[in-house]
């Protein structure tokens, strides 16, 4: 196994976990973008969102990063999100979700000039 994330989610690489069930496991990005910065992988090797097809993980996905936000204080708000392939600037090739908050975040997207 050399997916990093994979060997966080069995234990392999000690980290400090906000969150895990038996299908996830959450802990803090190593380079925040926000004051709060939470990273949501599934125990399951799924490459990136391309190949997700499986609506079990997807719940989990979903209630674990409503659990964080809870725990996280982030009741003025929060943004879920994923990147995808190397136009979506994934970094990792394990499906992960970054839950970030903290700070205003601003619109998702800008106009183009």
């Amino acid at each position: 196994m050399t997916c990093i994330f994979c060997k966080i989610a069995s234990g392999d690489v000690p980290t400090a976990l906000i969150y895990e069930d038996e299908t996830v496991v959450a802990f803090r990005d190593i380079r925040p973008l926000t004051p709060s910065h939470v990273l949501i992988v599934p125990r399951k090797h799924i490459p990136s969102m391309w190949e997700f097809d499986d609506p079990i993980i997807g719940g989990a996905i979903l209630c674990a990063a409503a659990k964080i936000a809870h725990l996280e204080g982030l009741e003025m708000g929060f943004r879920v999100i994923t990147n995808a392939g190397k136009h979506g600037c994934q970094e990792v090739p394990h499906l992960h979700f970054h839950v970030v908050g903290g700070a205003p975040l601003g619109p998702m997207l800008r106009e183009r000039d």
